[in-house]
């Protein structure tokens, strides 16, 4: 294994990590549930919200779903770091694909501390079913269709309406590199180099 790869993925998952962690820390303990900072005019805010589901404030199955939810973090954030350690044997690795889902990683496990831990830490729910803090809010376009438009006239309509904190951040710009920049990667086959072929002649 490339040790000195290896330590510079720690380091950046645990600073990941860190740094969600301290910006849930401070937003719950100085902000109130439903309170918002504007932070650039209406765009972008900083809305404190408490998310009992999964990313972008989504919801599934009720305490069941929520603890089945804690198990499937658990599970995937130990899938990764196998898969990170096994890609790290290989010297043929991108750095970049390594990095990427370190990112994804990173933010799966600062998800799993507030669902394991906030619970207990803030005293209101038992291991594995606290909820995870949101805070960023970015209402680009918040506005109301007309009135004389069918079906949807008079509804509200935003642009992006989901609340979501580091950790979710984590795992979609981990994602979204991945696939735009490394997806090569993932779809290359292994093929025996010409060397070895022609060795076997």
């Amino acid at each position: 294994m490339n040790i000195s790869r290896g330590k510079k993925l720690i380091i950046l998952g645990v600073l990941l990590v860190v740094i969600d962690q301290v910006i849930k820390v401070l937003v719950k303990t100085n902000m109130s549930i439903g309170e918002s900072i504007h932070v650039f005019g209406d765009w972008f805010q900083i809305y404190f919200i408490e998310n009992e589901g999964m990313a972008f404030g989504m919801k599934f199955g009720g305490a069941v779903g929520k603890f089945l939810l804690s198990l499937f973090r658990i599970v995937f954030f130990g899938l990764l770091a196998y898969w990170i350690s096994r890609l790290l044997k290989k010297s043929d690795t991108p750095s970049g694909v390594t990095v990427g889902l370190t990112m994804i990683a990173a933010g799966a496990m600062g998800n799993i501390i507030d669902c394991f831990f906030y619970g207990l830490i803030w005293d209101y729910a038992p291991f594995m079913f606290g909820r995870v803090v949101d805070m960023f809010y970015f209402p680009i376009i918040d506005t109301t269709f007309p009135e004389w438009m069918p079906l949807i006239g008079g509804n509200p309509f935003r642009f992006f309406a989901p609340v979501f904190n580091f950790a979710d951040s984590c795992v979609t710009c981990g994602a979204l590199y991945l696939i735009f920049f490394q997806w090569r990667f993932f779809t290359r086959e292994d093929h025996p180099s010409d060397e070895k072929k022609s060795g076997k002649n």
